[in-house]
């Protein structure tokens, strides 16, 4: 599949970030567009996927490439949950998914905002601090509402954990997981924290992607709309794109030609990248035009890849 990135991008990786207590240094991927200054920045968190590689700071490249080229600079951490990490961090606190910690790197990042801009080549001057999204898919979209407002019970202690980042304030969540009443397939032992997920706090505005055929079974027999809690059960503004036809992946989002992708399709792909740049232009720039024109072509599309509600 071709990019459809429509400018050119530079990418910078990795860039390594010392973090006190945290078991292996934050190592990120930066991508920029070649011009333009007063950039917003979009944090990127990956998913837990079967690839090895692909849920680190080396995935997502149809989606981070068609955002830089649209004027944000885009930091993608790899998590601890990475397969890429697994034999240095099996014993680690937190270990084997690292809910709290996937939350907390994004913190990091912000803090570190003037290193990542004064190390990586031709970025320097060029950051809008005051503008900051969060996007994330599947495991990364529960790490987005997090950082979003969403609040859950931490299982070992009983204790409600607040992650919510007043620094940013917008967000993407694809095929982010829902609702935690409703769990009652084997993940929800695997992970007890998601069985808490509650959206009702989560107040800041977010765009919500999910695929009408994706039935997350290991997690809930509730089928595809459980993917739409963070929009249904969310205090406004809320978006919602259901996409026709498509499953986990959205098409094929993790990266180019993914075999592994049950519902493979480039064009959705494609679409997904252009209608969720579109969202971010109109979220981190009040006033800009891109998302209400983009849901008006949609609207008006005689074979739509998907809707958009919104409230």
């Amino acid at each position: 599949m071709m990019s459809t990135a429509t400018a050119p991008v530079l990418s910078y990786s990795p860039l390594a970030l010392s973090v006190p207590g945290r078991p292996v240094d934050l190592e990120v991927r930066v991508t920029a567009p070649e011009t333009g200054t007063a950039l917003p920045v979009v944090l990127f968190s990956h998913g837990h996927g079967p690839s090895n590689n692909l849920s680190s700071l080396n995935g997502y490249a149809p989606l981070v490439n068609r955002w830089a080229a649209d004027g944000f600079v885009v930091v993608q951490p790899t998590h601890l949950t990475s397969r890429t990490l697994a034999h240095l961090v099996a014993d680690a606190p937190g270990a084997p998914y690292f809910w709290r910690s996937r939350a907390e790197d994004m913190s990091h990042i912000l803090d570190r905002l003037d290193v990542i801009e004064n190390v990586v080549p031709l970025l320097a001057g060029r950051i809008d601090r005051t503008r900051v999204a969060v996007a994330g898919h599947s495991f990364g979209g529960f790490t987005a509402s997090l950082l979003l407002g969403a609040r859950v019970t931490d299982p070992d202690t009983g204790e409600e954990v607040r992650l919510v980042e007043p620094r940013i304030t917008a967000g993407v969540l694809l095929a982010a997981p829902g609702r935690g009443d409703v769990i009652n397939g084997p993940m929800g032992g695997a992970l007890p924290v998601f069985r808490s997920l509650d959206f009702t706090t989560m107040t800041a505005p977010a765009l919500v992607v999910a695929g009408d055929e994706d039935d997350s079974r290991h997690f809930t027999d509730m089928g595809p709309a459980w993917h739409a809690d963070p929009y249904t059960l969310g205090p406004g503004p809320k978006s919602l794109l259901t996409l026709f036809g498509a499953g986990h992946a959205l098409g094929g989002i993790p990266g180019y030609d993914v075999a592994e992708t049950t519902d493979e399709n480039p064009a959705r792909v494609a679409a997904v990248a252009r209608l969720t740049a579109a969202y971010l232009r109109s979220a981190l720039h009040p006033g800009d035009g891109a998302w209400p024109a983009a849901c008006d072509a949609l609207a008006n599309d005689v074979d739509p890849v998907g809707r958009v509600d919104a409230k």
